[in-house]
């Protein structure tokens, strides 16, 4: 009797286990889809959500809600938001959801549902970038050996000013409404040297190569 109460009690506690382990993984896989991805785009050029929908799925955009289907069987997407019109689809081929001619106000939370096997969501946060302007020389005296370099402000944009390869000096600023600029006085002992005025954003950057202004 003692030995059958044994085995009882082991089988309890080894379904307890079993059931802990279950729901931690469960608990964990959870959390691993509901993480939401960083990803970039570029004004004017198209972006792909990278998650397949091979058969059906949809597409969330934040309290849009669902923004576009995929059925088993249909070729494409059905869009449900006006502004997303022409511009969004589904890839025949990488069958990615696809936006194209992207905008500032594009950017935001989306969500893949794919529902090709069971069903999986995973969450992107989309952020839109305008192509970094070329920076310009808006200032060259000869007399103090000066030069100021300058650049259209945008988001998450730096200027930065090299000698050669080193920084030797860099701004950015949060104020959109006024352009960046660096001021750069070269000594007699540097005069030889190369500058160059570098824009950048985390998607682009551009580079001019700061003339010699000394008499």
């Amino acid at each position: 009797m003692n030995h059958l109460f044994g085995w009882r009690r082991l089988a309890r506690l080894t379904f307890m286990l079993l059931y802990f382990l279950i729901e931690v993984l469960c608990t964990s896989q959870q959390t691993v889809q509901s993480e939401t991805q960083q990803v970039k785009g570029i004004v004017g050029q198209s972006f792909s959500f990278p998650e397949r929908v091979i058969k059906s799925g949809n597409l969330l955009y934040g309290d849009l809600g669902n923004i576009a289907n995929v059925y088993p069987g249909k070729r494409g997407k059905i869009t449900l938001e006006k502004r997303f019109e022409n511009r969004l689809h589904l890839n025949n081929v990488t069958r990615y959801f696809t936006l194209s001619d992207l905008q500032i106000d594009d950017a935001g939370v989306y969500t893949v549902e794919n529902t090709d096997e069971g069903e999986k969501s995973i969450t992107f946060e989309l952020t839109v970038y305008n192509v970094v302007s070329k920076p310009q020389v808006t200032e060259c005296d000869s007399s103090s050996c000066s030069v100021v370099c300058s650049v259209d402000n945008k988001k998450e944009v730096t200027l930065t000013l090299y000698r050669g390869e080193e920084i030797l000096n860099q701004t950015s600023s949060p104020n959109l409404t006024t352009d960046l600029s660096l001021r750069l006085e070269v000594e007699g002992k540097d005069y030889n040297s190369t500058y160059s005025c570098v824009a950048a954003n985390p998607v682009s950057n551009e580079t001019v190569h700061v003339p010699k202004c000394c008499s």
